[in-house]
């Protein structure tokens, strides 16, 4: 049904994560991050949104992306209608692909990096999410809405796709989400969407708001 991208940039820290899906309002179903934590997409035939947020917490309190992956998975007796990927604050990846969601599904994981879909056209959509990734030039947000795309051209959720969404979290920056719900061309709207939040008036103010690196700063 979905396919996504987790990151972490290794310049900055930054940890973020895009999705695009053949049903409606990805983000909010799919994508969850704290950048004390790490990164977690939550997805499959009967997604579960406590599996994402669980993870975060496990994280959180220090430990690693496979065992919290491990444990969140490992208790819930419907695990094998759900996928769940993360990605812990110092990179480290891993994934739960459930037998019974369906084909074509799977995941692939490397240092800083992991790519996870069903219901997908092939295998080649996460092969084209991880090679236009790290193909791609720019920041970490401008890098994941390249895989997105190339995920799509590849042939992405064999539905076609309604929406598309894409998380960004940092400590020395606020937190960039941005979702498309519905649209007729989701990624392009989520594109869009992005160029309209990295400019203008809205992209000055982003630059004297609250981080965690500098909780205390103002419009003064």
């Amino acid at each position: 049904m979905t396919f996504s991208i987790l990151a972490r940039d290794p310049e900055t820290g930054a940890l973020g994560g895009a999705s695009a899906t053949g049903s409606l309002c990805v983000g909010g179903w799919v994508l969850r991050g704290d950048s004390r934590a790490g990164m977690t997409a939550s997805q499959g035939a009967a997604p579960s949104t406590m599996w994402g947020e669980d993870t975060l917490e496990l994280m959180r309190d220090g430990m690693s992306a496979a065992d919290a992956i491990a444990h969140v998975t490992g208790a819930d007796s419907g695990n094998e209608w759900r996928q769940l990927a993360a990605l812990d604050r110092r990179g480290h990846v891993a994934s739960h692909t459930g037998r019974q969601n369906t084909e074509w599904h799977g995941s692939i994981e490397q240092d800083e990096l992991v790519v996870v879909g069903n219901l997908l056209s092939s295998g080649d959509v996460l092969e084209a999410l991880r090679d236009a990734y790290l193909a791609a030039a720019g920041g970490l947000s401008a890098r994941l809405l390249a895989a997105l795309a190339a995920g799509e051209a590849a042939g992405g959720d064999v539905r076609g796709l309604q929406s598309a969404a894409l998380l960004i979290v940092s400590d020395n920056r606020p937190p960039l989400t941005l979702r498309i719900d519905w649209a007729e061309q989701p990624v392009l709207a989520l594109f869009d969407l992005h160029q309209r939040s990295q400019t203008g008036e809205y992209a000055t103010w982003l630059e004297r708001v609250p981080t965690r690196r500098n909780p205390s700063l103002s419009l003064k």
